[in-house]
């Protein structure tokens, strides 16, 4: 029998109606909202609707009937008159045993797993919601949305073949924060400001761009004094973060994060999301109590010594259990609902190695929740990136599952930035990836696509800094220098730091050029980042996550100071975004060719490459679209200038292209435009990549 007060609190459930286990979330339906919320160890759960987003206490407090308002493990209520943008949060009590894995916490105000928005109280405090006590004036509240409001106009997935795909990896605060975007104050930094600076991506010619994680996140899980500015700190994973948008109100950032989508169609641009499912802004026992920790700590989180503590396969605290069928099926749902409530056309999955270990945290040969992504109809088609590590050791690169997934290639990160900044025995290794790594995606039988080939990412140097400094210069970030990488793999061509030295600053932007062409010509996906094509610096910091000020921001008069830089990245992307993607097959061939006939491979000697570790250089020939272009591409990381035979040709000559040792703007000339080379010779000077073709098909004496 119930006692006085749970009386009392169930015939509050029973004036509202029972609902339904499905759909999970709030949703608006005729005459009100279905609340649905799965806890399978909750003792009672309550739904706090609140007029507005610091309110003290909410205005109304819904006790779900044990009995009534649940089915199985699903907790659901039909409240009617309820609309769009009415904000909620749950409270769930429960044992609290931490030793078992047990954190229920009847204090503290929840957000809904599957809430479509969430708002922020200005005086929001992680540290209220930790220890028992109540917390709702300070607590985030998910947000009502009806997402059926919204007209797209028409507006449709790109489904860009990745034979053409060029990404830009970018910050959308950071690309448009700086008080020298040209914005006005309400709209640098958010989805809107981004629609802006559309002609700027377009003129540059990337493809897609890559969002660093726009799910709503904590931006306080940073250190003290600190905020969390790359995002990877999750909370919510189908809301829109409420911060990156101009629009008032609680489903501002829906429609506006919609509105921006819909434009980048427009241009021709896709959208990719890097999604971190891997952990959240909990953190470890330590932590906040926010919402899944709340809800159903062992269901949502991988524990160890009983329960007592958290795996932490992820370096941030905790990891989400993703072997968990409850937790599953919330990825595939949240993958679901951002493909098609918000038109998204892919994702890249941060440390995507967790989403491939069990509930005992060992590698599952047959991951499902890998397995069902790959397999989900609705996903079909979307493209699927993944880091193929983890914080914890297990690295995948060339071995991640399915036949879907595409890999950021880290082997083409560091051999690259090997070999032009001089490196022992990296000629045979830059030569594998620049021909799409067949070393260790060759046993697939895929397309050279299969490989996202990058030199810099959010996480490390910026491409300036990666010729500008030996060593991090970390200490901003308030940890004594002893937080992100030392093994940069990074030169800086005889002088730390910015220097005015014209020989310093011309070898530099050389090798800014080597880096950036390596990138765009090899076989693969090419992926550049957000400012290096106007050399955006981090002043050596190469763990900005907690920077939110301009070492991390775009600095929009960079465009100026290195003009001839963005003109090499404009000239490079044109030519890229001409590959045909009805030669695919072709360029199988081509990739098989340049693995296999040796005959391909030169050195300063024509089919007498240099593989050993002493050698700095390598040449390549080869043919595209049935013989019609013939290349040959000179690599020269050696510290002295060297000549190269050319291969003879008996009518016509070669054409110059690419030359990084020159001066813009005959370091790159429009294609049509390139320059005929009428020796048999080409002195490449040092540390210089040079890019020689030959257009129609003329006869060869040897290639």
């Amino acid at each position: 029998m119930l006692d006085s007060q749970s009386q009392g609190l169930a015939v509050q459930a029973r004036s509202s109606e029972v609902g339904h286990s499905y759909p999970l979330g709030a949703t608006v339906q005729a005459g009100g909202v279905n609340f649905s919320l799965f806890s399978r160890r909750a003792t009672s759960v309550e739904l706090l609707l609140f007029e507005h987003e610091a309110d003290p206490y909410p205005v109304r407090t819904i006790a779900l009937h044990p009995t009534a308002n649940r089915t199985y493990h699903y907790w659901h209520v039909f409240v009617p008159d309820l609309e769009p943008g009415q904000l909620y949060g749950y409270r769930v009590n429960g044992p609290n045993e931490p030793e078992r894995g047990l954190r229920f916490d009847p204090t503290k105000v929840l957000l809904d797993p599957y809430g479509r928005g969430v708002v922020v109280p200005q005086g929001y405090c992680r540290g209220a919601a930790k220890g028992f006590s109540e917390n709702s004036a300070l607590a985030m509240k998910s947000v009502v949305v009806d997402v059926s409001l919204y007209d797209w106009e028409g507006d449709e997935p790109i489904r860009r073949s990745a034979a053409q795909t060029i990404i830009y990896e970018m910050h959308v605060k950071g690309f448009t924060q700086h008080p020298n975007s040209g914005l006005d104050d309400n709209r640098r930094g958010t989805y809107a400001g981004l629609i802006e600076k559309i002609p700027y991506l377009q003129q540059l010619g990337i493809t897609a761009v890559e969002l660093l994680p726009v799910f709503q996140f904590d931006a306080l899980d940073a250190p003290v004094g600190k905020v969390n500015y790359w995002g990877y700190a999750p909370i919510s994973f189908f809301a829109p973060h409420q911060a990156y948008s101009s629009r008032p109100g609680p489903l501002g950032m829906v429609d506006e994060f919609r509105d921006m989508v819909k434009a980048l169609h427009r241009a021709g641009i896709e959208v990719i999301l890097d999604v971190v499912f891997n952990h959240t802004a909990e953190g470890d026992e330590s932590g906040p109590t926010l919402c899944f920790r709340g809800i159903d700590n062992q269901t949502y989180y991988h524990l160890e010594n009983g329960g007592k503590h958290y795996a932490n396969y992820s370096g941030c605290g905790n990891t989400l259990n993703a072997d968990n069928p409850v937790v599953r099926r919330m990825i595939i749902d949240c993958l679901r609902y951002w493909v098609q409530e918000m038109h998204v056309d892919g994702f890249r999955f941060d440390l995507a190695s967790i989403l491939a270990r069990d509930s005992s945290g060992q590698p599952h040969p047959n991951p499902p929740v890998l397995w069902d992504i790959e397999s989900a109809p609705e996903l079909a088609g979307i493209k699927l990136f993944a880091e193929a590590w983890d914080a914890a050791g297990l690295y995948q690169v060339g071995d991640f599952v399915g036949d879907s997934w595409r890999e950021w290639n880290g082997r083409f990160r560091d051999d690259i930035r090997d070999f032009f900044r001089g490196e022992g025995g990296s000629v045979r290794r830059i030569a594998d990836r620049i021909v799409g790594s067949p070393e260790f995606y060759g046993h697939k039988e895929r397309e050279a696509e299969q490989s996202v080939n990058f030199v810099t990412c959010h996480d490390g140097f910026t491409l300036n800094d990666l010729v500008s400094y030996n060593a991090k210069r970390n200490q901003a970030n308030g940890e004594a220098n002893r937080d992100g990488t030392d093994n940069n793999g990074s030169w800086n061509c005889g002088i730390e730091g910015p220097t005015d030295d014209p020989q310093i600053e011309r070898l530099r932007n050389r090798q800014v050029k080597n880096f950036l062409t390596t990138t765009m010509l090899s076989l693969g996906i090419p992926m550049i980042t957000m400012g290096d094509e106007v050399r955006r610096t981090q002043r050596g910091n190469n763990n900005a996550y907690c920077q939110d000020n301009p070492v991390s921001w775009f600095d929009w008069t960079d465009l100026e100071k290195h003009a001839d830089v963005h003109r090499f990245v404009d000239l490079l992307s044109a030519r890229r975004r001409l590959r045909d993607p009805e030669h695919e097959q072709q360029r199988i061939s081509v990739n098989t060719m340049l693995r296999e006939a040796k005959k391909a491979w030169h050195g300063v000697r024509l089919h007498q490459p240099d593989w050993s570790d002493a050698s700095h250089c390598i040449a390549l020939g080869g043919e595209l679209h049935n013989g019609e272009l013939i290349f040959h591409w000179i690599l020269n990381a050696y510290w002295e200038p060297l000549t190269f035979e050319l291969p003879a040709l008996e009518s016509g000559h070669w054409r110059r292209w690419i030359d990084t040792a020159l001066d813009s703007p005959a370091d790159i000339v429009p294609w049509e435009q390139a320059v005929e080379v009428t020796s048999n010779h080409y002195l490449a000077a040092a540390r210089s990549v040079v890019l020689l073709y030959v257009c129609e098909r003329p006869t060869r004496q040897s290639l």
